[in-house]
């Protein structure tokens, strides 16, 4: 760890606590329900609540197939990632020479060093896939609570208990993608720091300032909170 400089050890943590903080701006604090994401929960009810009105759901079956491929497509690319970062870990001498030949920026030429970002970026990708993995088991979970949603001759309070339980599966189901997706994003930024300390501040932050646009300024918000009005 005698290689990494008081400056690498600052744009870790500084990464750390942009993504502890975007996470609970977006997901906790008192303005997440103004967030895109949580705007998105409730339309999801208001699809629960819509699919009742249908004779048949194969419109419902179509979403939730391309729910679960897309989660299912992002899932194994978090794998191959994961993959290729663990890869990289055979062929550190050879980036290392690599990057010592670089003349734009002073970075350091250490094994050691090298070694120890790769993990941290095989972390990030693991922890992506893992937040993929249990998105698309709970979609599949909703799926069949949907199945499990009566016709409207059965009994209101039956129907109003079963659309609660797939409401709620379909919303865990989603966090757990935009966590992962979220995490896709922040690997971005972490790759800055194979450039310096310098870089790894720059993109981190450029991260977050690009995430909490859309979270809470994208045309897409926008169009949610004119659906409202």
């Amino acid at each position: 760890m005698s290689d990494f400089t008081p400056l690498d050890v600052l744009a870790l943590v500084w990464y750390l606590v942009a993504w502890s903080v975007f996470g609970w701006l977006t997901d906790y604090s008192r303005w997440h329900r103004g967030s895109l994401s949580r705007l998105m929960d409730d339309n999801r009810r208001r699809w629960m609540q819509g699919m009742l009105t249908r004779d048949t759901r194969m419109v419902d079956s179509a979403i939730m197939a391309s729910l679960q491929s897309g989660t299912a497509f992002f899932a194994s690319t978090s794998l191959l990632a994961l993959g290729g970062s663990l890869t990289l870990l055979n062929q550190s001498d050879r980036v290392v020479a690599i990057f010592s030949e670089l003349p734009l920026l002073h970075l350091a030429a250490s094994k050691q060093v090298l070694d120890i970002k790769v993990l941290g970026l095989a972390a990030v990708y693991g922890y992506a896939f893992f937040k993929f993995g249990w998105a698309y088991r709970l979609y599949n979970y909703a799926a069949i609570l949907i199945g499990a949603i009566p016709s409207q001759k059965e009994d209101p309070a039956l129907i109003r208990r079963a659309i609660d339980r797939a409401s709620e599966m379909q919303i865990h189901a989603g966090h757990h993608f935009h966590w992962g997706l979220r995490s896709l994003f922040f690997s971005i930024g972490y790759l800055g720091w194979f450039l310096g300390p310098v870089v790894f501040f720059a993109t981190s932050t450029l991260i977050v300032a690009v995430l909490t646009q859309r979270q809470f300024w994208s045309p897409a918000r926008k169009a949610l909170l004119e659906d409202q009005v």
